[in-house]
């Protein structure tokens, strides 16, 4: 019991990684990118979702990238297909799982919630930038 106590609290203090990747998508992961007539339907929704999956950050702004990706696939018309989309990266996206698509994926493992630092926000705005270009 006291291991399981040690371990959680070692997993509830924010670690931080002193160098970002650069940013992949792999669209929407384990997920169609879209239906059988129109392939890339909800594909910009995952792209979007990826990117803010590669920051990483807060619990809160983990939660809020899910909800913008509901959202999103929601507009192109499949509320059924949101739903089903939310749970599933409410489930499988934790940054606890060494996965490439976890919360953080852009980090080296392991990455947990937290705020950015400035120095991180300075390579991300780095990435942004030499996107734009």
């Amino acid at each position: 019991m006291r291991f399981v106590l040690s371990l959680l609290m070692f997993l509830s203090f924010p670690m931080y990684a002193d160098t970002i990747s650069q940013f992949t998508s792999d669209g929407c992961s384990v997920f169609p990118d879209g239906t059988l007539e129109q392939k890339n339907l909800w594909l910009s929704c995952c792209s979007a979702h990826d990117y803010a999956y590669w920051k990483g950050g807060t619990y809160q702004a983990r939660l809020q990238a899910d909800l913008d990706l509901k959202s999103c696939v929601e507009k192109v018309g499949e509320a059924h297909i949101a739903k089903l989309m939310l749970a599933g990266v409410r489930v499988g996206g934790s940054p606890y799982f060494p996965t490439t698509f976890r919360w953080g994926y852009g980090w080296p493992y392991p990455r947990f919630y937290g705020p950015l630092s400035q120095s991180e926000l300075e390579q991300i705005a780095q990435f942004e930038n030499s996107a734009k270009k």
